[in-house]
């Protein structure tokens, strides 16, 4: 058994798996952490991190480097999604990682992955406790910045597209008004599934015969749908949403002022000003899907591309 830590550092959060593998490669959670970190925050308009963000990320990182030391993990992983592809001044990120997990793990930092291997390791975490007769399945990773799109089953992955649309992008972009005004939703709809169709002709959804949502995104609007009084991550990992249901979520937090949506009990404080590019990005799937391969739900993981981080690091 090797006690291991995977980072991952997304456009909107920063998350923690500190983790047993076996020589089976099986998981066995120590610790799961998430912060809201808007290291994207700009990104998208400036072409750079703004300073304020990576220090938001580097307090983050650092409380995150004395768990890992804590735990005894003798192995780090870290990885840096959207964002981070898209600043000019990534260096500056790049320098902090090393100082702060260096100080852990010799020559230990974070690494830029691709779109394509970022969707890889998000369908390498979330399908494993799915029957293999559900295949093939469409995994989706909403991010803050990008949306991986992985087709595949139960022998590994298919086909798989990065498309540059998530929900902290999609806000800043289209959402101006609080709420959003229909004409808003409306271009915000029209370049998410601008973009999304460019994915969809590289992976061949029609296939597809589960859709299996991850990340901040589907996991909160699963909570809300399921009613739950606050975040439960038991039973919100692989409950199942009617799209009507998906829909009917959607709807309404696009319909909420900042205030009604940040007294709903599962929401995150960090994804109150963001969920609703979230939503109109999962309710352009949900009617791909529907019309595309037919599928009349989605089921939600908690597990992603974290796990999948977890499972790459060499024993």
């Amino acid at each position: 058994m090797t006690r291991v830590a995977a980072v991952d550092c997304g456009t909107n959060s920063i998350r923690l798996l500190i983790a047993d593998v076996d020589e089976q490669r099986n998981l066995t959670d120590v610790r799961r952490e998430m912060r809201v970190v808007r290291l994207g925050q700009g990104v998208d308009a400036t072409g750079a991190f703004a300073p304020e963000a990576i220090e938001r990320t580097r307090v983050a990182l650092s409380e995150y480097a004395d768990m890992i030391r804590d735990s005894g993990a003798t192995a780090i992983r870290m990885v840096a999604t959207s964002a981070t592809r898209d600043a000019a001044n990534r260096e500056d990120f790049f320098a902090m990682t090393r100082e702060v997990l260096g100080a852990v793990v010799s020559g230990a930092e974070a690494e830029v992955i691709t779109g394509d291997e970022e969707a890889h390791l998000s369908f390498a975490g979330a399908v494993g406790e799915l029957s293999a007769a559900e295949g093939p399945y469409i995994v989706v990773d909403l991010g803050g910045g990008s949306t991986e799109v992985v087709l595949g089953d139960a022998n590994g992955v298919e086909g798989a597209r990065s498309a540059d649309i998530g929900c902290v992008r999609l806000t800043e972009r289209c959402l101006h008004d609080d709420p959003p005004t229909a004409e808003q939703v409306e271009a915000a709809r029209a370049f998410a599934s601008a973009q999304l169709a460019t994915t969809f002709a590289k992976v061949d959804i029609d296939k597809a015969r589960t859709w299996v949502g991850v990340a901040g995104t589907m996991t909160t609007l699963a909570a809300i749908a399921k009613n739950l009084p606050e975040y439960d991550a038991d039973q919100v990992h692989l409950s199942r949403i009617p799209l009507e249901g998906v829909h009917e979520v959607c709807s309404r937090l696009l319909a909420m002022t900042h205030e009604d949506r940040a007294a709903l009990g599962p929401m995150h404080p960090g994804r109150v000003d963001v969920i609703g590019g979230g939503a109109i990005v999962t309710e352009v799937l949900a009617e791909t899907f529907a019309a595309r391969a037919g599928i009349t739900e989605l089921v939600v993981s908690e597990h992603d591309i974290l796990d999948g981080i977890a499972l790459s690091i060499p024993l």
